[in-house]
Parts: C-alpha cells; sequence; structure tokens
C-alpha cells in the first residue's frame, strides 16, 4: 500500500502541490498540539507531539498507507519540533502550511500520563490551529481518497466553516469524508453547545468515529446506538463506535447493528484509538482503491474490514505517539503559564 517517497520539503507559501507519483492518499485535517507531561523523576515537563489528528494521520503512515497531514504548523521552536517528528515518521506535510500564530499547548496535572489524552488545560485560543483561510484548503492533494476531519478543527472560528466547505467539495468530487468526534470541553463549554458544535459536521460526514465516553459526554443517559442512529439520520452512512480497548460498536444506515471484539490487550486506550482510526482510514481507503462503496458492503464484507483495523490497532507500535523523555524538549513548570 505504500506508495514511492511523498515526503517534500515544505516550501512556506508555495500553494502548488507537485504530486507526480499519482499516488491516491488519504489526508487528514486537524490540529497539532504540544502536550506537557510531567517527567519522570523531576519537576520539569516534557514536550510530546500530540493532537487526535496528528496522531491519528502518523499512525496511518505507520501502517503503511500513504498519509497527508494538513495541520498549520507554527514556526515557533514546538512547532519545528511537530513537523521534524512527522516527517521522521513518514507523514506527507507538504500540504501543511507554515503558521505565524503559536503552537496549541496541552498541559497534563501530576496523575495524567503520557499515554492518555486527558489534560488540564488546553492554551488554545488564537493559536495556529485555527486560523485557516479558503487558500490554504485549496491545498487538499487532488489525490484524496479519504478526507478524515477531527471535530475541534471543525468548532473553531474562522477556520471552521472554510473546512466544512472544502470537504463538502471533496465529497461531491467522490471522497468519502471521514469525522473523528473527540470531545473537548475546554472548547466546547457544555454538551448542549458540543451538540450544537457538531450538527453541521455529522451532516457532512459520509463515516463517523468516535467512543462510548465521549457520547456519554455529549448525550448524558444516552445509548450509543440510539446515538448514532440519530447521527445517520443526518447523512452519513456508517458510525463506530470505540469501547475503550473491549471493541467496537458499528451501525449503518440501515439500521444493522456489528459488534466487534479486540483480541488481545492494546497498550494504551489512547494508542489504540489512534492506531484504530488510522487503520480504519486505511480499510476504507483499499475499498475507495477498489471502486467499492461504503453502502455496497455486505455485513460480512464490513465485519472484515472492522476486524482487520482491530487487528492492525492492536499490533501497532504506538511508541511513535511518547518519545522517550530524554529525548525531548524540557520546559520547567513556570512555562506552562497563559489562559485558554
Amino acid at each position: 500500500m505504500r506508495c514511492a517517497e511523498r515526503v517534500q520539503p515544505h516550501v512556506p507559501g508555495n500553494d502548488l502541490l507537485a504530486r507526480k507519483d499519482g499516488c491516491r492518499v488519504i489526508t487528514v485535517i486537524g490540529q497539532a498540539v504540544v502536550r506537557l507531561v510531567p517527567a519522570p523523576g523531576s519537576d520539569l515537563l516534557q514536550a510530546l507531539p500530540g493532537g487526535t489528528a496528528f496522531s491519528t494521520a502518523l499512525l496511518a503512515a505507520r501502517l503503511g498507507y500513504p498519509t497527508a497531514l494538513m495541520a498549520r504548523l507554527s514556526s515557533d521552536p514546538l512547532g519545528q519540533m511537530l513537523r521534524r517528528h512527522a516527517v521522521m515518521h513518514g507523514l506527507d506535510l507538504s500540504a501543511s502550511p507554515d503558521a505565524d500564530e503559536p503552537t496549541m499547548i496541552a498541559v497534563a496535572s501530576a496523575d495524567e500520563g503520557a499515554d492518555t489524552d486527558s489534560t488540564s488545560s488546553l492554551y488554545f485560543r488564537d493559536t495556529a490551529s485555527w486560523q485557516w483561510t479558503a487558500a490554504e484548503l485549496g491545498w487538499i492533494p487532488d489525490d484524496t481518497t479519504i478526507l478524515h476531519l477531527d471535530l475541534l478543527a471543525c468548532c473553531v472560528p474562522p477556520g471552521s466553516a472554510r473546512i466544512l466547505r472544502a470537504a463538502a467539495r471533496e465529497r461531491n468530487r467522490g471522497s468519502i469524508v471521514c469525522l473523528n468526534v473527540a470531545v473537548e470541553p475546554a472548547v466546547m463549554g457544555s454538551p448542549a453547545r458540543g451538540r450544537l458544535l457538531i450538527d453541521r459536521p455529522i451532516r457532512t460526514a459520509d463515516v463517523v468515529r468516535t467512543t462510548v465516553d465521549d457520547i456519554s459526554w455529549l448525550y448524558p443517559g444516552r445509548g450509543a446506538e440510539a446515538i448514532a442512529r440519530l447521527w445517520l439520520a443526518r447523512g452519513p452512512e456508517l458510525v463506530v463506535i470505540t469501547r475503550g480497548c473491549d471493541g467496537l460498536i458499528a451501525v449503518r444506515k440501515s439500521g444493522a447493528v456489528l459488534h466487534r471484539a479486540t483480541r488481545q490487550r492494546p497498550r494504551s486506550v489512547t494508542g489504540f484509538d489512534a492506531a484504530l482510526t488510522g487503520a480504519l482510514l486505511g480499510g476504507l481507503h483499499q475499498l475507495s482503491d477498489s471502486g467499492v462503496r461504503i453502502n455496497a458492503l455486505s455485513a460480512g464484507e464490513l465485519a472484515s474490514v472492522l476486524d482487520a483495523a482491530i487487528a492492525a490497532a492492536c499490533r501497532s507500535d504506538t511508541g511513535c505517539l511518547y518519545p522517550a523523555t530524554a529525548t525531548g524538549p524540557r520546559l520547567t513548570t513556570a512555562a506552562a503559564g497563559g489562559g485558554a
């Protein structure tokens, strides 16, 4: 599945992408974040690459699928760290513009490990992730088969509306649009506001991926399958809901429900979710390359796609998400100051 080398040197301001190999690609649009986590045995904080879009794209590439990340990467030192880490692991960043705004930072408390996305503070206002222009979104590769959107990128103006317009255009051109619904209370504010924010992104997507925990926050007291059917009525063909490390539920527009279990224990919930999403994007990419539509899959064929994604996620090496403490930048706790 891996194409010939696709990673190209980034030329700031270059809005023309030369993709001469014609390789069809998975494109992931979303935020890249630097996570500050306590360094073991120290009062310093370790800077780690993160963000659901960044992690998903990284693991899709590690699984061997041609993957382009579209993230606005700051020209500050943290943004350059993210760019180097992505290129080192095989991501195509030729559609990721340099940004003047600072990198978004997530700060973990002392009881939150490096292998979790839980954060105590998120410093996101006026950062690079949200300032997408229409011209930058014109960089979406012409050979995109799967366009994957991270929900948070679709929630914060001014970039959110532009991303959704670009996604609608890609869907009309035949790309499969996938949406990852990952809750961030610091951005959404409340479940009620979160439900308002996800409405248009849900209507733009063919496939929605989320977790039981995210649904529980958005719709307290309501079951996962019921919410999947609510979303499917708005347009998507498929909703995939993970249950931690215990497998997943997939609900189709037809109403059919598939339950799939993991056969081995993943190393971490966060790593498993990112790897599963990357592997699922890869499976959809293969279907698209074969000319198979999601709504034309039999139950058995869909089960095979989901089982293959689970197996790939369970055996995936997610160590690239948590580089060794000694290899990354270290900041004093004072560096985490600021406001969200």
